[in-house]
């Protein structure tokens, strides 16, 4: 059974930074990515990391604040998360795909990320 665990989420304050993990119980998956939900609205994507090439994607309103990396060796993706606002207040989601082009099929159960003002 695939399963994805997420870590490091919490309450800090605008323009700290927050790093999240997520460990995979195994490295059969194409893609591995962020996403989040806040309050009232529906789960985004936010950043994605293919497992081979380490080629990474980002949701414009992240660019240039966050960054994905990932650990083949520890099956684990990152997510350093500087500059954070509070527009980024949400409940974080790791996600996986074991091919290019499929909708993320495998979810962690999340990890909440509260940014005061």
């Amino acid at each position: 059974q695939v399963q994805l665990v997420e870590s490091g989420g919490g309450l800090v304050q605008a323009g700290d930074s927050l790093r999240l993990s997520c460990a995979a119980s195994t490295r059969t998956f194409n893609s591995m990515g962020w996403f989040r939900r806040a309050p009232g609205k529906e789960r985004d994507f936010v950043a994605s990391i293919t497992w081979n090439g380490g080629d990474t994607f980002y949701a414009n309103s992240v660019k240039g604040r966050f960054t994905i990396s990932r650990d083949t060796a520890k099956n684990t993706v990152y997510l350093q998360m500087d500059s954070l606002k509070p527009e980024d207040t949400a409940i974080y989601y790791c996600g996986a795909r074991r091919s290019w082009g499929e909708t993320f099929g495998y979810w962690g159960q999340g990890t909440q990320v509260i940014v005061s003002s």
